[in-house]
Parts: C-alpha cells; structure tokens; sequence
C-alpha cells in the first residue's frame, strides 16, 4: 500500500511537467503562426495556388526523392466527363464516381411501364470515341409489377457518344484557348 503511494506521488511529480512541456512544444519551436482570416482567400482555387506559392505542401515524389512534378487531373479539368456531365444533365444521377470513372443514371422515363438508365464508363481520357464505354438499359414493366430490363445497342447509344465527344472537343479546345 505504500508503495502504491509513493509511486503515486513521482508520477504526478514527472507527468504534468511533461504534459505541459509537450503542450506548449509546438508554439515553442515556431511551427505555430498564428494566421489572420483576412489574409486567407475564400475561393478554394486560390488558396490552392497561394499554397503552392508559399512551398506548403508535399508532393510524394519530392519525399523520396523522385523531384519530379505531380500533375493532378480533377473533373473540371476533363472535357470528356464535363461533356458526359453536360449531354445527362437532364436525368436524375445515382453513381457519379470521378476516381472510379463512372457515371450511372437512375432510371428516368415519360412513361409508367418502359424507363432508360444509362451507365458512362470511362476507359480515359482521350476525346476518342474508344475513350467511353456507354450501356443504355431498358426497363419494360408489365401493369402486375412484372419488369423485364435489357441492354438496348440503339441510336441512343450512339447519339450519346457522338454528343459527348463533339462537346469534349469544343471543350478541349476552349481550353487551350485560355
């Protein structure tokens, strides 16, 4: 029992010290600053750069010595997904996965018994009409609840890529433009 008590007493000795030594370690050794919110921008894009400006930031190659630049696709930079984004604009989305380079619709019709859903797969990110892998599904339902879906190899399909790839190629082009 004493010696439970003793033992007690010498790590509270030792461990607050070292709990504030720890606490205050970081404002110690200047890696703290303090930053006012008015210097800071609002818009993402531009606090990105001012990173980028001011050496914030790690680029795994830089770490292990690789040096060289890391290039970053993100989807508004991708004319093919803007374009399939743009021609399905009209139909409500259930899977939009720009790291898994897929886009699926949910099904959307004018008419209770037959509804399209239409799945987008992008195979890169070339404008080439080989760049995209469209599936348009038909769903056809019986008034008894009875629904029978099919793969449709229709003019949908095929108005669909022709769509995606001129508005990608006008896209491409308003880019290199800027």
């Amino acid at each position: 029992m004493m010696q439970n008590k003793f033992f007690l007493k010498n790590v509270n000795k030792f461990l607050y010290p070292l709990l504030i030594f720890f606490l205050f370690l970081p404002i110690g050794c200047g890696k703290f600053k303090p930053v006012s919110v008015k210097d800071t921008p609002t818009n993402a894009m531009e606090r990105a750069k001012k990173n980028v400006e001011e050496g914030r930031g790690v680029a795994i190659g830089n770490v292990f010595g690789g040096g060289k630049g890391t290039n970053y696709e993100f989807s508004t930079s991708n004319p093919m997904w803007r374009a399939s984004l743009e021609a399905l604009d009209f139909m409500p989305l259930s899977v939009v996965d720009y790291s898994g380079g897929i886009i699926i619709s949910d099904w959307y019709g004018d008419e209770k018994n037959e509804s399209l859903k239409i799945t987008i797969r992008f195979l890169s990110n070339e404008v080439r009409s080989d760049s995209l892998k469209i599936i348009v599904h038909q769903k056809k339902c019986q008034v008894n609840s009875n629904c029978e879906i099919n793969i449709l190899n229709s003019k949908i399909r095929d108005e669909l890529i022709t769509s995606i790839i001129k508005k990608a190629a006008i896209l491409e082009i308003e880019n290199k433009k800027k």
